[in-house]
């Protein structure tokens, strides 16, 4: 059932979404589009990259490859989507998923847990977790320790699920390790002078998902979304300007990293199912072992040690973790003024502000940022 399959219609979207979604039977992958494979199709096309504007100094301080070694794709109908596989160097990826697991979601950062826990009790989520995600499987069901909780985080200018706007006070330190890594990323796919100023990180499980929508709450369209995956594999699905129109599919595999901008920056798109890595692909456990010997006295990086990459490890060998990082204003922007209904009165204690849309039941949030859950915007 690949996408060109499928007429235009009301339907269109939704369909392929459930049909990659569906358990049993297992669906048919073998129309999704794989980057990491020297595949051919009609709908591929060579990305154009600038490698002038990142030197190799600075893609290594992040932990990139020389941007002139990166593979990068776009698509036929999709103007402004570049697709880089795995630009990471060999021993840099574990480095950002342990930011993901470890630091991103400290305080005062928000996430999920916080619409249900007082914020003492969720201060430290790494360090309440560590002790049972490092010991060996008791062979018992065990309660799900707080990471295994976790299904988003936001950085940055905070998204408000129930407004789905951002606003000025609602806003801490962007990660700046986080920020070199967007700024070097976009501008080699043409976007000098990125600011991150918005993040939200995705958790997913091995029976999550990702509802469709489209990601229109920021001020600036001009500026692209950037989308860096670890861990687990997914099919990701990437439709058209219109709620109907028919998506194209296609794998995100652990390192790969998605660039929406132009045309294509405000296209509907879901993520219906986590995969399996495949086995050809080199697991993140043998990276740790050999870490990149780029790491130098000028990286942001640095190397983690094998009591967190224990953890790291045992989380990512049937996980996934997605980081989607925007641009909220343009030059000369603002935000308009908050109503006081919406205005923040401390980090997680939104006045209105509840859980993501996709934990909630209802099937008509169509137009908002997403966020992973085992019950979907759209199903």
């Amino acid at each position: 059932m690949a996408a060109y399959m499928v007429e235009s219609g009301e339907d269109a979207f939704r369909k392929i979404f459930k049909f990659y979604k569906r358990r049993h039977p297992s669906p048919d992958f073998s129309n999704v589009l794989d980057f990491s494979k020297d595949v051919p199709s009609d709908m591929v096309v060579p990305a154009k990259l600038d490698p002038v504007t990142v030197s190799d100094v600075e893609a290594t301080r992040v932990g990139l490859k020389p941007v002139r070694d990166w593979r990068a794709f776009g698509l036929q109908g999709y103007p402004g989507f570049i697709f880089i596989s795995n630009p990471f160097l060999l021993g840099s990826q574990p480095f950002w998923v342990r930011q993901c697991l470890k630091t991103y979601p400290q305080k005062p950062n928000v996430c999920n847990l916080d619409m249900h826990m007082s914020l003492s009790d969720t201060q430290d989520i790494w360090g309440k977790s560590i002790h049972a995600l490092s010991c060996p499987p008791s062979g018992k069901r065990e309660p799900l320790t707080l990471l295994e909780r976790l299904r988003w985080v936001t950085l940055g200018y905070h998204y408000n699920w129930d407004t789905k706007t951002y606003s000025a006070n609602h806003y801490t330190p962007f990660p700046a390790d986080l920020h070199l890594l967007s700024l070097q990323i976009a501008a080699a796919c043409g976007f000098p002078g990125f600011k991150a100023e918005a993040g939200i990180l995705n958790y997913y499980r091995p029976d999550s998902s990702l509802g469709i929508h489209v990601d229109e709450a920021e001020l600036d369209h001009s500026r692209p979304l950037l989308s860096f995956s670890f861990g687990q594999s997914a099919i990701f699905l990437l439709g058209g300007t219109h709620r109907q129109d028919p998506p194209t599919a296609m794998y995100i595999h652990s390192g790969d990293v998605m660039v929406m901008s132009g045309q294509s920056r405000l296209l509907y798109h879901a993520l219906p199912r986590i995969v399996p890595v495949p086995q050809d692909h080199t697991p993140l456990e043998m990276e740790v072992c050999s870490p990149a010997s780029s790491l130098q006295d000028s990286t942001v990086m640095e190397q983690i040690s094998k009591q967190d990459w224990m953890v790291c490890s045992k989380y990512i060998q049937s996980s996934r973790v997605n980081m989607t990082v925007r641009q909220v204003l343009g030059s000369g922007q603002s935000f308009p003024e908050t109503p006081a209904y919406h205005q923040r009165t401390d980090v997680g204690q939104t006045v209105g502000y509840r859980d993501c849309p996709a934990n909630r039941d209802s099937g008509k949030r169509k137009r908002s940022s997403g966020c992973a859950s085992v019950d979907t915007v759209e199903t």
